[in-house]
């Protein structure tokens, strides 16, 4: 096809709340909203309680979590507006910033979230090892030749059971997110029984544990939190294949309260059952830990084994989200066609194959480097926030302009909502610190090269305006500052 406009694809307009389209085929509901829990609930819940009390005291915690509560939020409302005011945009994050900013905007958020998802994907592999390491010393640490071979497996157990087709892979992503909510709770009702009102208020501000400033100690936590949230749009990312735009939106709010809820019991009880220097002293899974402490060894085993199940789902989920938001800029050519390549069952198979290889290569990495699973955490957050930026931007954009508002219908709601999820999200890029950011900006610039591919195997221009090439600039100049950094010592990821 020659010379495509650069805008989403034209697809036949439907109302906002999708009530003439009628039913189609494709993900409905239930799917959709374990698509948003099993990318949500991975590995984060599990290791929570250490990452946390590494961080901050019970007073900044509770701050933090408000923060992040009402941010995130305001974020699943933005997908929930958005899905609905304009269904005719796929692909979630990537859509929204493409509509709103530009080809290579729409590049920039796709490009951030598939190197978040196959990084945080390694991040499960290791932890997934590690947690083998219970019942296989060989696998103790995730990042032993054992670990790194049985994970390579693993990998390419998941990347044949995609190839088999979406749907498949949808089917069995809602019974392993089902089944590993079962620890959870399991937890959370023992905790609730065990918690000691006297322990949670001890050194309620950090005073005495030298965790710095209230301030300090929020940002400190705020990565972790927004890499437990991470997959709240996974329902936008998916919106093509869903059933009804209605669904994305509902799967979107469902999905974020279950597993906020969840999230709070889980990090604020665990500050009930032991001291925050004893929390943040435990292992990871740093949940099995705490089980022990109240019910014995069994209570290690059986979140050890819980935490195997959610992995598992995790990675599944991940997977799927990381192969979709590759060919939908293919299709657009954003990126290289040969991504948006499908096999016999509806499967992109250009996709998934360079994503797992990306996979493999920074597992063998592991060996050599000894990435722990937290240094991948942050790696694999911090490139997932200019994608959420631009999607409160884009929310705040149709607000302010009117776009797909009637005469007389009212924006108010929604421009506080798109407001504070781009203030959330400006706060987010500021908490994750300048290394993080230097490290995405070369990301990005080594990614913009598939970028001018795709465009001009399209007969396209690469750049379609100043705004663009300024962008363009700026990321080369950070680029060139994170490599600097990189060869001298100051940036250390």
């Amino acid at each position: 096809m020659k010379q495509v406009m650069d805008r989403t694809r034209a697809v036949p307009a439907r109302a906002p709340d999708d009530a003439s389209a009628g039913p189609r085929v494709g993900l409905a509901l239930p799917a959709l909203t374990a698509l948003v829990v099993g990318s949500m609930i991975g590995s984060g819940i599990f290791a929570l309680p250490s990452q946390m009390a590494g961080s901050a005291s019970a007073g900044p915690l509770l701050i933090g979590w408000l923060i992040t509560g009402v941010g995130m939020l305001t974020l699943a409302f933005v997908f929930q507006s958005l899905a609905q005011r304009k269904p005719d945009v796929d692909g979630g994050v990537y859509g929204y910033a493409r509509e709103g900013f530009g080809p290579y905007v729409g590049f920039t958020a796709a490009w951030g979230y598939w190197i978040s998802a196959w990084v945080g994907n390694v991040a499960y592999l290791v932890l997934l090892m590690s947690t083998l390491g219970y019942w296989f010393s060989g696998f103790e640490g995730g990042t032993t030749v054992a670990a790194i071979v049985g994970a390579s497996i693993l990998l390419w157990l998941v990347h044949a059971l995609t190839l088999s087709g979406v749907r498949n892979a949808a089917f069995v992503n809602v019974v392993v997110t089902i089944a590993k909510v079962v620890p959870i709770l399991t937890f959370i009702a023992i905790a609730v029984v065990g918690f000691r009102a006297d322990v949670f208020a001890a050194d309620s501000w950090g005073d005495g544990a030298g965790l710095g400033s209230t301030m300090d100690q929020v940002k400190n936590m705020m990565l972790i939190t927004v890499w437990v949230f991470i997959g709240i749009e996974g329902a936008a990312v998916y919106s093509q294949k869903a059933r009804t735009r209605k669904d994305v939106g509902r799967a979107t709010i469902i999905g974020f309260v279950g597993v906020l809820a969840l999230l709070l019991a889980v990090n604020l009880l665990s500050y009930g059952l032991m001291a925050q220097a004893e929390i943040d002293g435990l292992a990871d899974p740093s949940m099995a830990g705490l089980l022990e402490n109240e019910v014995g060894a069994w209570g290690a085993g059986f979140i050890s084994a819980g935490l195997v199940v959610s992995l598992l789902g995790a990675l599944l989920a991940w997977v799927l989200l990381a192969v979709e938001i590759l060919r939908l800029p293919s299709q657009d050519h954003v990126l290289p066609a040969a991504l948006a390549k499908e096999n016999r069952h509806g499967a992109p198979a250009g996709a998934l194959w360079l994503t797992n290889i990306c996979v493999q290569a920074m597992l063998l990495w592991t060996l050599v480097n000894e990435n722990t699973y937290t240094d991948l955490v942050y790696l694999a957050t911090s490139l997932i926030l200019l994608p959420y930026l631009w999607s409160a931007a884009y929310q705040l954009k149709l607000a302010l302009l009117g776009e797909t508002y009637g005469h007389g219908q009212g924006r108010t709601r929604d421009l506080v909502v798109g407001a504070l999820s781009l203030t959330y999200a400006v706060w987010l890029v500021y908490a994750g610190g300048w290394q993080y950011l230097l490290i995405a900006a070369l990301f990005y610039f080594v990614g913009t090269a598939l970028f001018v591919w795709g465009r001009k195997e399209s007969g396209q221009p690469a750049f379609t305006g100043g705004v663009e090439k300024v962008l363009v600039a700026v990321v080369a100049a950070v680029s060139v500052v994170a490599v600097v950094g990189l060869l001298q010592g100051f940036v250390s990821v």
